[in-house]
């Protein structure tokens, strides 16, 4: 059994959110740190965040607009803690404590990633998705549920569409926040760290996303630890980990791109 959630559900646009703020860290210096928490809803968005960089109110404000619509902004900003900031001063090294896995995709993940992304082509609103076997629930806002129903039954699923009846969705529904939909993010490779709304020093982006990307080329379930101040992890370099994580990330487009439906 797997769960999906799309761009438009309120945890995605939180997660999103945050990972603009971090490519905007990103168009300032090659290797800002920065973490961020934003939990958005009900016509409020408040952010918290800790950076190595200067941030300009307006310009997260325009990203809140962008893709949250028209919330009111209470925004915190801090320097990053100074021990923290001292154990980068070095070279990178590990920015956590934590431990990680990479699971291979099984074939009911990468169906429901593709259901998932047809359905939010054709309806870009808040929805979320289940599958068990050929047992799919699908929770689609603002859709026809008749037309979804009917369309996946023939593809041969059994199929139950918005089993609450119809819905409208968004922040103005349900409150979202960041890296609260970590199955969605992870699949089966799920530990407990989130991966968004970080920079790259932190184990939970870069190991998590080495680690995932690991298990998929060799097809074997890949498990990690680390601790804050490593040099080292799996015989590598921390280094060389987060430059892999760095060309992950700009082959899909960004933070914010990695986002929206996280590594799968």
């Amino acid at each position: 059994m797997i769960e999906k959630v799309n761009p438009a559900h309120p945890d995605k646009v939180a997660d999103c959110i945050a990972g603009a703020i971090v490519d905007l860290a990103y168009q300032q210096t090659a290797d800002p740190r920065i973490a961020v928490e934003v939990l958005a809803g009900h016509g409020i968005c408040t952010i918290i965040i800790e950076t190595s960089v200067k941030l300009r109110r307006k310009a997260i404000v325009a990203i809140v607009r962008r893709i949250a619509g028209d919330l009111k902004v209470r925004l915190k900003v801090v320097p990053q803690d100074m021990y923290l900031a001292k154990n980068q001063s070095e070279g990178l090294r590990c920015g956590d404590n934590g431990i990680f896995k990479g699971v291979p995709l099984s074939k009911e993940e990468k169906d429901l990633s593709k259901i998932a992304h047809e359905i939010y082509e054709k309806y870009p609103y808040d929805g979320k998705y289940v599958l068990n076997g050929k047992q799919l629930v699908i929770c689609q806002s603002n859709a026809d549920s008749d037309d979804l129903k009917k369309y996946y039954n023939e593809a041969g699923y059994q199929t139950v569409v918005n089993p609450l009846g119809d819905w409208t969705g968004g922040t103005d529904v349900d409150t979202g926040a960041t890296n609260r939909k970590l199955g969605s993010d992870l699949g089966h490779s799920v530990t407990g760290g989130g991966i968004h709304g970080k920079d790259l020093s932190k184990a939970d982006v870069s190991i998590n996303i080495y680690a995932f990307l690991l298990a998929q080329k060799t097809g074997k379930t890949v498990e990690l630890s680390c601790a804050i101040g490593d040099a080292v992890v799996d015989g590598k370099p921390y280094a060389e980990i987060v430059e892999v994580a760095r060309e992950y990330v700009q082959k899909v487009g960004g933070f914010e791109k990695l986002a929206e439906w996280g590594l799968y």
